[in-house]
């Protein structure tokens, strides 16, 4: 039999593995020493004073889509609005629910309709009316109701559109922000010497965790597995993947579950696209567009603190509809952006965070399924070297038990996010893991979301089933369920 095909195809893996590798290790030393580097100049106490006694100290508008939220809206909003950051708002998008959020926000909120002058600066599905308190206790909410429009970008560009405060929070409206998270956030907009467009800000899962009064007070990893996996996953993102693109100047996204934009600049490049599955990396790619056309000097920044904390899939179900969704906005990421790959003009985004994820993120899939189909022809024919592939699949294992042990430390380094550091052992169990039960399931989901797009077949969010996060003795049973455009693309 001829196998010059397999022999080509072979030494590509190797090229391809290696090159991977090597990413990876940049990625996880530079993150670390970006990560030491801030933890020496970085005091959250004095940054809180200072931005507390400033009379410049800029407002924030928190935007949060909600979605037939109504058994858990009422203490995510109450948590929003205990933040710690003197000059804020929330924004609360009803998105068109089918359920009772709406009567519940103006039952338990004291809300009332009010004339409002809203000027559709980004294009949404229609805006029906606007809604502030009676109560000065809740003079920060604001809650705005409109036409489902199908995406969480809709609903978000809505939100934008009647933030009054220069700077805006997107997140979800089940999420559990930190108290002191917009101080992280917005000192690095007021200490960088360039425009700051966008913060990422590191996000962890909240299943395990418990709360009280809208506050986590037992931080923990999960104990099933599908969010401990995805705990994992979020870690190597934020710590190791954002700090290192923020720190060579490249970001390719800042989570829809958690990142503050300049509202100028989002506003200027239309906001979000309005059919995005894909928001967080859809306007980075606008924004950052815009700036190099402009010839604009500008920076995002990543914040290794966690500032917020999300519920993730539960089960094999959800898990597959928003990895499906992930993969389909990937396609469509690059299906609108197309013409920015490999060009000069708009710099490290083109130059290389663009064709690094072309080639590693969105082409990885592929290349997985191709070579297990490879790999099972070269079984059935006898031809497969299993001394040289065991050695190749140990090594790939090894490394990435490198590349964990290192996202751990730079947790570590940034603060520690879990109240006992022995959480940690359970991490490097679900790591042990990982590549072998974890890793084929989001590859089979993002090939489904690929083939999804391809086909142009119709897609919608859907409901996420939520079990809730664990409540303190005493307080009302967590909520069981709650879903809807919120369910963000997170990582």
């Amino acid at each position: 039999m001829n196998n010059w095909f397999f022999d080509i195809f072979n030494y590509y893996m190797i090229f391809y593995s290696a090159a991977l590798a090597l990413c990876y290790l940049a990625m996880a030393i530079t993150a670390f020493f970006s990560i030491r580097n801030r933890k020496r100049t970085y005091s959250i106490n004095y940054i809180k004073r200072m931005l507390k006694e400033s009379p410049h100290t800029p407002g924030v508008s928190i935007v949060a889509p909600a979605y037939n939220e109504e058994k858990t809206v009422v203490d995510n909003v109450n948590s929003m609005l205990s933040l710690d950051y003197p000059k804020f708002e929330i924004v609360i998008v009803n998105d068109g629910s089918k359920d009772k959020t709406l009567e519940i926000l103006i039952e338990n909120f004291e809300l009332v309709e009010v004339p409002y002058n809203y000027v559709e600066q980004i294009k949404t599905k229609p805006y029906k009316r606007l809604f502030k308190s009676t109560n000065p206790k809740y003079d920060k909410l604001v809650v705005v109701d409109k036409t489902n429009g199908g995406t969480k970008a809709d609903a978000s560009n809505a939100g934008v559109n009647v933030a009054k405060y220069p700077y805006f929070v997107c997140t979800d409206v089940d999420c559990i922000l930190a108290q002191d998270g917009l101080y992280h956030l917005i000192w690095d907009v007021l200490t960088s010497k360039k425009r700051v467009i966008a913060v990422s800000a590191t996000m962890r899962m909240a299943n395990g965790c418990e709360i009280s009064e809208g506050r986590l007070t037992n931080i923990r990893p999960p104990l099933s597995p599908i969010p401990l996996f995805q705990e994992l996953e979020y870690m190597r993102s934020f710590l190791v993947g954002k700090t290192w693109w923020a720190a060579i100047g490249g970001m390719p996204n800042v989570s829809g579950g958690f990142g503050l934009f300049d509202k100028d600049i989002a506003i200027k490049v239309g906001g979000y696209h309005a059919d995005s599955m894909a928001e967080d990396m859809d306007m980075i790619a606008r924004m950052s567009a815009y700036m190099y056309n402009t010839k604009t000097p500008f920076c995002i920044t990543q914040v290794p603190a966690t500032c917020c904390w999300t519920e993730g899939p539960g089960t094999l179900k959800i898990l597959n509809r928003q990895r499906t969704r992930w993969g389909r906005g990937l396609f469509q990421v690059y299906n609108l952006y197309f013409d920015l790959l490999f060009k000069r003009r708009y710099g490290v985004y083109g130059m290389f965070t663009l064709p690094y994820i072309l080639i590693f993120e969105f082409m990885g899939p592929i290349l997985e399924a191709l070579g297990l189909i490879v790999i099972l022809i070269l079984i059935l024919t006898n031809s497969l070297n299993w001394s040289t592939f065991w050695l190749l699949m140990f090594t790939v294992y090894t490394f990435s038990q490198l590349v964990n042990v290192l996202t751990i430390v730079n947790d570590n380094l940034a603060g520690c996010t879990y109240t006992k550091k022995r959480s940690y052992l359970l991490l490097i169990v679900a790591s042990l893991f990982e590549s072998i039960l974890y890793h084929p399931l989001t590859v089979l989901f993002s090939l489904k979301g690929y083939i999804s797009f391809l086909t142009s077949k119709d897609f919608k969010w859907g409901e996420m089933t939520r079990q809730g996060v664990k409540k303190k003795k005493g307080q009302s049973p967590a909520p069981q369920e709650a879903g809807g455009t919120t369910e963000a693309n997170k990582a």
